[in-house]
C-alpha cells in the first residue's frame, strides 16, 4: 500500500465522523493547553522570582526574631530576647562576613511643605545600599555607624517618593517630616520597580536606631548578613547561629539562607505543578478514552473495508499501521489545537495582566506535541490490533 493511499484512507476516516473527531480533538487540545500553560507560567514565575532574589545578591542569610520562620519582609513573632543592634554589631566580626544590615519596617506619612505621601518606612543600616545592590540616583546613602550612638536624622527617598514630593527637583539638603521629626534628605534611590508585589520605589529609608524609636519597637525585625565567597551558606549560617546562641543563651531566632528560600519556592511550584498537571492529565485521559472509543467504533463500522483491503493484498501489519496512524493523527491535531489554544490564552493574559511573568520555551512546546502523539499511540493500539486481527472472509461478510 502506497503512502498516498495511507494518507487518503486516514483523512477520509476522520472526515467521515467529523463530530466525533472534533470532540476528541477538543479533549486532547484542552489537556495539551493545560500542560503548556502550566510550564509557561511555572517557568516564568520561577525565573521572575530568581531574578528578583538575585538583585539582592546571591550570598545572604536572613535572621528573624522568634524560633518559627514567618512570612513577609520581616519577622512578626515575639522572641524571648529581641534581636538588637548589638547583635548585628557582633555579627560583623565573624569570618567571611561582608555586610550586616539591621532592619525595621513601618509605614507613615512623609511631609514636604504642603505635600504629604503615605508610604513604607525602612529603618536600615548604612551598608544596606551596597549590600542589597541598590544604586543611588543622586546624593549618598545613610552614613555607616559602628557601635552604639544616636545617628543624625538623615533620610534617603525612594524614586517614586522623590517624584511625588519634589516633582523631579533636587531634594538634597531639604527637610522632610517623618512622624514628629525633621529629616534632612541626603540621597535618592535609583528606580528599582517591584519585587513580588512590593514597590521598592515607594520607600523612605532612615537610620535603624531612629526607626526603633519611631515605631516604638524593642528589637529589630530582621538582620541580613551578606558574606564573601569561599564559604558554604550552611557553614555561614552555623557560625551566625553559634554567635547568637552564645549571646541569647538559646536559639530564639530563625535563620534562612537564600538557597533555602529558593528551595521552599521550588517545593511550592512542584505542588502547584502537580495540581495543574493533574487537571491536564485528566483532560488527556478523557481525550485518550475518546480516541479509543472512536477507533473501536470505526473498526466495527469498517469491517467490510478491512476485509476488502485484506482481499486486495494488504497485510495485517499494514492494517495495524493504518488504524494506528488514524489515532496518532487525531491526537496530533489535538496537540496542534492545544498549542493554538494555549497561545491565545497566553496572549490574552499578557494583554490583561502585563506584569504576569511568562516564559515560553520551544522545548516544552515540542514535548507537548510528543505527548499528544504518545497519547494517540497508547489509545490507538488496542483498536488497531483488533482491526489487524480481523479475518478477511468474516470481515467481507460483515455487511
Amino acid at each position: 500500500m502506497r503512502s498516498a493511499d495511507f494518507l487518503h484512507l486516514t483523512l477520509g476516516a476522520l472526515l467521515t465522523s467529523r463530530m466525533r473527531s472534533a470532540l476528541t480533538v477538543l479533549g486532547i487540545a484542552i489537556g495539551i493547553a493545560s500542560v503548556v500553560m502550566l510550564t509557561t507560567l511555572g517557568q516564568g514565575l520561577k525565573l521572575y522570582v530568581l531574578e528578583n532574589f538575585s538583585q539582592f545578591g546571591s550570598r545572604i542569610v536572613a535572621i528573624n526574631p522568634g524560633k518559627t520562620q514567618t512570612g513577609g519582609i520581616g519577622g512578626l513573632l515575639s522572641s524571648t530576647r529581641p534581636l538588637s543592634l548589638a547583635d548585628a554589631e557582633s555579627l560583623r566580626r565573624l569570618p567571611y562576613v561582608e555586610y550586616v544590615v539591621p532592619l525595621v519596617q513601618g509605614a507613615g506619612a512623609i511631609e514636604f511643605g504642603r505635600r504629604v505621601r503615605h508610604t513604607d518606612i525602612l529603618g536600615v543600616g548604612g551598608e544596606m545600599a551596597v549590600a542589597w545592590r541598590f544604586p543611588l540616583l543622586m546624593g549618598r546613602f545613610l552614613p555607616v555607624t559602628e557601635g552604639a550612638g544616636f545617628t543624625q536624622p538623615f533620610a534617603v527617598l525612594g524614586h517614586k517618593v522623590w517624584r511625588e514630593l519634589f516633582q523631579g527637583e533636587s531634594p538634597l539638603g531639604q527637610f522632610v517630616r517623618v512622624g514628629s521629626e525633621r529629616y534632612r534628605v541626603v540621597g535618592v534611590m535609583a528606580e528599582k520597580g517591584q519585587m513580588l508585589g512590593f514597590d521598592l520605589d515607594d520607600i523612605v529609608y532612615i537610620p535603624v536606631d531612629r526607626a526603633l524609636g519611631l515605631f516604638n519597637r524593642a528589637g529589630l525585625m530582621e538582620i541580613d548578613v551578606t558574606y564573601r565567597p569561599g564559604i558554604e551558606a550552611i557553614t555561614m549560617a552555623d557560625q551566625i547561629r553559634d554567635r547568637l546562641i552564645s549571646r541569647h543563651g538559646s536559639e530564639d531566632f530563625s535563620l534562612i539562607t537564600q538557597d533555602q528560600m529558593l528551595a521552599s519556592l521550588d517545593r511550592i511550584l512542584v505542588i502547584l505543578a502537580a495540581a495543574v498537571a493533574g487537571l491536564g492529565g485528566i483532560s488527556l485521559f478523557v481525550g485518550a478514552i475518546g480516541i479509543t472509543t472512536i477507533m473501536v467504533t470505526t473498526v466495527r463500522e469498517r469491517r467490510s473495508e478491512v476485509g476488502l483491503l485484506r482481499a486486495l493484498g494488504a497485510t495485517s501489519r499494514q492494517i495495524l499501521v493504518l488504524f494506528l496512524s488514524e489515532a496518532v493523527l487525531l491526537s496530533l491535531l489535538g496537540g496542534v489545537a492545544g498549542l493554538l489554544l494555549a497561545a491565545g490564552l497566553l496572549g490574552l493574559l499578557a494583554l490583561l495582566l502585563p506584569a504576569l511573568p511568562l516564559s515560553i520555551d520551544l522545548i516544552y512546546l515540542l514535548l507537548a506535541l510528543l505527548l499528544s502523539v504518545l497519547v494517540g499511540l497508547l489509545a490507538g493500539v488496542l483498536p488497531a490490533r483488533q482491526a489487524s486481527a480481523l479475518s478477511p472472509v468474516l470481515a467481507l461478510q460483515a455487511d
